[in-house]
């Protein structure tokens, strides 16, 4: 017991709406925080060195994002903004396939690749922002140890295995025996080293739309590789075909039985939820309850926020990766390459024509930033709008904008994805889902990642009220913990850590979009602010309140098992 000359405590947060991360009905108390640990709760007497008035708000476990891609940001950003301004306490990187350890310094540029490729994190990032000294996943873990103040859980990517193991053949071909045994005994350095889990891709594609090297393992390679996670009860982690009904009922089934076989649990992500698909949706998660009652853990990630993309033709987009015209050209054309195009009166019909397979989608795209004055009346108007004032069609108007701006014409395409918000409500309280798949940290050029909390909160706890306060923390802080191992972690409970976060329930939600200039190189992108998060405490130590960071550096990197 620390508790200097007097007793005191370190903090007190008093008179809050104790939402503990059991489920069970809240309760107003008080929390003793000491030595980054929770140590009394309900009413404390005791006094502390700083205490937090809690009255009217609630207080609840820090929340815990399991699928993020902020392994590059951390090495500049300890803090990986905006995560915690959302009451996020501990990220889960390294996901789908890719993690910047183990790595030789021959593969960077590799792995670069894929990352802009798959993630759209921009080259310019990983090369001005980005010191290269690591080579091992112990020497990257000791790295960003050094100002992290946000809690890391971090997964190791299969694709890096195979690129450390069998450098450029790791692409091309299946492993052989040998092969497998180096994976294994590297993957086992890699959990010793603070990894909690493995992470593949069957769906992915690297720099040259060719398959990441993860899609090249066969049943035997992964088996071996969840024999190591066996060791020590860790995740696999897998990126699945979510635009396909069957084949993801068909990885379900494979991953259950893995997890049978291993004793290990599994997740996949992402469960995209649309009116397109609902049936699908239906009979996916009817399989995995089927797995579950075998045994099974096999966890689908649910997003629970819609996807606004923002694009334009400067910088690739995964919103075109199913125009293949478009999406060759925005991915290797130049500047003056794409101008010709758009330009060349063949190329462009071709272009409006492959662009027609995706019918009246075009015509709800907004346009969302121009650089010249005489186009900004058409600021915030539809491509639908837009072509009527102009006599044309919604394609041919985003390209003639995009020619008068000399590409710098943003778009923006709103609610992608995430549709139907009764079919989610109904995911967001069944205890088969798990609330992930956040992706913070990736496509920071075209969309804003961030907001999946708020809008738990303001879309299924208090608008549709499809669940309840104590259940939607639940989810996204002891569910997510004892569904990775995380341990002492996510619930308020004497003993456990003091990742906390307190929020307004009647105001938290997801907030607005807007540029920052913080990236590295490329200099902006898209961020989104929270609102009704007032206080995040990390380790104990206040890390933001009311609307400013402090200069709290109590995050660590997170032990499972």
């Amino acid at each position: 017991n620390k508790r200097g000359i007097l007793g005191m405590l370190d903090l007190i947060i008093r008179n809050g709406k104790v939402v503990d991360g059991t489920g069970l009905p809240a309760y107003t108390g008080d929390i003793g925080i000491n030595d980054g640990k929770i140590v009394i709760t309900g009413s404390v007497k005791e006094s502390a060195k700083e205490e937090i008035d809690a009255s009217g708000l609630v207080v609840s476990p820090g929340f815990i994002d399991p699928h993020t891609h902020f392994d590059a940001q951390l090495l500049w950003d300890g803090r990986a903004k905006p995560a915690i301004e959302h009451g996020i306490t501990t990220i889960v990187p390294g996901n789908c396939s890719l993690s910047l350890a183990p790595l030789k310094s021959s593969d960077r540029m590799k792995l670069v690749g894929m990352f802009n490729q798959i993630e759209e994190m921009p080259i310019k990032a990983f090369k001005e922002g980005v010191q290269w000294d690591w080579e091992t996943f112990d020497e990257f873990i000791s790295r960003i140890k050094k100002s992290l103040t946000i809690n890391v859980a971090p997964l190791v990517g299969h694709s890096v295995l195979r690129l450390w193991v069998m450098g450029d053949q790791s692409a091309m071909r299946e492993a052989n025996e040998k092969e497998i045994q180096d994976m294994q005994a590297l993957l086992r350095e890699c959990l010793s080293a603070g990894a909690i889990g493995l992470s593949t891709s069957f769906v992915d594609v690297d720099e040259t739309l060719a398959p990441v090297p993860s899609r090249y393992a066969d049943q035997r390679e992964l088996n071996a590789l969840c024999e190591v996670l066996s060791e020590s009860n860790k995740m696999l982690q897998v990126v699945h075909e979510f635009f396909d009904a069957d084949v993801t009922i068909a990885r379900v089934d494979q991953l259950a039985d893995i997890s049978l076989r291993h004793k290990i649990p599994t997740t996949l992500s992402p469960l995209f939820v649309n009116t397109e698909n609902d049936t699908g949706v239906k009979r996916v998660m009817e399989r995995v309850k089927e797995q579950f009652k075998r045994g099974a853990r096999v966890w689908p990630q649910v997003q629970t926020r819609p996807i606004d993309i923002s694009f334009c033709f400067e910088v690739p987009s995964l919103l075109f990766i199913r125009l293949p015209s478009w999406y060759k050209i925005m991915r290797f054309g130049s500047h003056s390459e794409i101008m010709e195009e758009f330009k060349d009166e063949n190329s462009r019909a071709k272009l409006v024509k492959e662009a027609a397979m995706l019918g009246p989608f075009w015509n709800s795209i907004t346009l969302r930033q121009v650089n010249s004055e005489e186009n900004k009346e058409f600021l915030g108007m539809s491509l639908d709008e837009i072509a009527t004032k102009r006599e044309t069609t919604p394609v041919d108007a985003m390209i003639d904008l995009s020619l008068e701006e000399n590409l710098q014409a943003h778009f923006l395409a709103e609610n992608m994805g995430h549709t139907d918000n009764e079919m989610i409500g109904a995911l967001m309280s069944d205890p088969h889902v798990h609330i992930g798949a956040s992706d913070g940290g990736a496509h920071i050029l075209s969309f804003s990642t961030y907001g999946d909390t708020g809008y738990l909160f303001s879309q299924f706890v208090r608008n549709s009220q499809a669940i309840t306060l104590e259940d939607a923390v639940k989810k996204i802080t002891l569910d997510t913990a004892s569904i990775w191992g995380m341990r002492e972690r996510g619930c308020l409970k004497k003993g456990f850590l003091a990742d906390i976060t307190i929020f307004e329930e009647d105001r938290i939600d997801r907030g607005h979009e807007y540029y920052t200039d913080d990236v590295p190189g490329d200099g902006h992108r898209y961020i989104r602010d929270a609102i009704g998060i007032d206080t995040v405490i990390i380790g104990g130590s206040i890390a933001y309140r009311k609307g400013a960071y402090t200069n709290a550096k109590t995050g660590n990197i997170v032990s499972v098992g």
